[in-house]
């Protein structure tokens, strides 16, 4: 799924660690949410809004399905 977590990451001045540390998750989480290989459960979505300050639907970008 395609989201801005990098973009809303880097307009905080954020680092990879620094967000990895917020959301007790490993650096290369981080890194492969922004690469778009991996999707987040509920609840990390939830801990992103909350730390961007923002909806859901603000980070993450559903395309729906593709035939």
């Amino acid at each position: 799924m395609k989201n801005n977590i990098k973009v809303l990451r880097a307009q905080r001045s954020m680092t990879q660690d620094q967000l990895a540390e917020k959301l007790s998750v490993s650096r290369q989480t981080i890194i492969s949410l922004e690469k778009e290989k991996y999707n987040p459960s509920i609840i990390l979505a939830f801990k992103l809004a909350e730390i961007f300050n923002c909806k859901i639907e603000d980070i993450f970008i559903y395309e729906g399905e593709t035939e």
